[in-house]
């Protein structure tokens, strides 16, 4: 690089621009969400602001500007401060092995989608989108001894369930037949472990309604509100929640448990993964490493994840 070409007096614009991209990086909720759920649907893709650093990187080259190119590294920290874990290994310890997974409803294949998953030899496997004739193939497939299933969504476990019941997160006018989360009592390594299975309502994005999250943001708050009141210490949340760690609108579930947030495994659409809006979360255990499955059946892309539970067993 010839510096004798460069200069420190160009390059402004650039240079704001990459200021930008840093701020909204360190601070996505200062896109307002207004009508249409605008900042939403930007912290749904917010991983993607990525691409916007070659760009400036390109910029300050062409313009040979020394401040450019120096505030272009602005993004590049603030991107790695949130996602940057991806790229640090997955090395750590850990006591259990989950897999979730919205198996789809129209899943062709049961049998062979449970039997991808435990490939990964888990200790719990939760799934979403179950029909009850697909129930009971799921169970002779997985193999694992112990289950549960209330509505659409089941807990199979190596592990024994010791209690289980429906969980109501249905948003207002939903009829009492939509059931879609659980909440189970699990013994694992000598303490017992409350583990929630949830399904939260799909959004949508249209021209008049915007991203439309009004249901999807109304479960949130319920799934938090059961959250926030169990009683046991640990806890370990699996579930398709139809957004990412990162929306506004799972801050009721975020605020009490710790997401898996420095690892991308970006989990739907299948053929095309640009999100995770499928998740694993714990409280008194930490997410040591999450990541994608091969395609099944479904839509989605099964999630393995690795789990270390704290030394207490509060």
């Amino acid at each position: 690089m010839d510096v004798m070409h460069w200069s420190w007096r160009r390059g402004e614009v650039s240079t704001v621009l990459a200021g930008f991209v840093a701020v909204l990086l360190a601070a996505p909720r200062a896109v307002p969400d207004g009508a249409g759920h605008l900042g939403s649907l930007f912290e749904t893709f917010l991983p993607w602001l990525c691409l916007a650093i070659p760009v400036l990187f390109e910029a300050a080259l062409l313009r040979r500007s020394l401040l450019a190119l120096l505030s272009a590294l602005l993004p590049v920290v603030a991107w790695l401060g949130l996602f940057g874990g991806v790229l640090t290994g997955a090395g750590a310890a850990h006591d259990l092995t989950v897999v979730q997974h919205n198996a789809a409803d129209d899943n062709p294949d049961p049998v062979g989608t449970a039997e991808a998953l435990m490939d990964v030899e888990p200790d719990l496997v939760a799934l979403e989108e179950i029909t009850p004739e697909a129930a009971g193939v799921y169970t002779a497939a997985l193999g694992l001894p112990f289950h549960v299933v209330h509505g659409t969504v089941g807990l199979w476990s190596k592990h024994p369930i010791l209690d289980a019941r429906a969980l109501d997160i249905r948003p207002a006018g939903v009829g009492g037949d939509w059931s879609r989360g659980l909440r189970a009592e699990v013994r694992l390594s000598g303490r017992n472990v409350a583990v929630y299975v949830a399904h939260l309502p799909s959004v949508r994005l249209g021209v008049r309604a915007g991203f439309d999250v009004a249901r999807r943001d109304e479960s949130a708050v319920l799934l938090g509100e059961a959250l926030s009141g169990e009683p046991l210490g640990t806890v370990i949340l699996l579930g398709d929640l139809n957004g990412t760690v990162d929306d506004r609108g799972l801050r009721p579930v975020t605020a009490v448990l710790t997401p898996a947030r420095s690892d991308l495994a970006f989990s739907w659409p299948a053929a095309l993964p640009v999100a995770r809006i499928d998740q694993v979360m714990t409280r008194s255990a930490t997410v040591t490493r999450v990541w994608p499955l091969p395609a099944t059946g479904s839509d989605h892309l099964p999630l393995a994840a690795h789990i270390r539970l704290d030394a207490t067993t509060a």
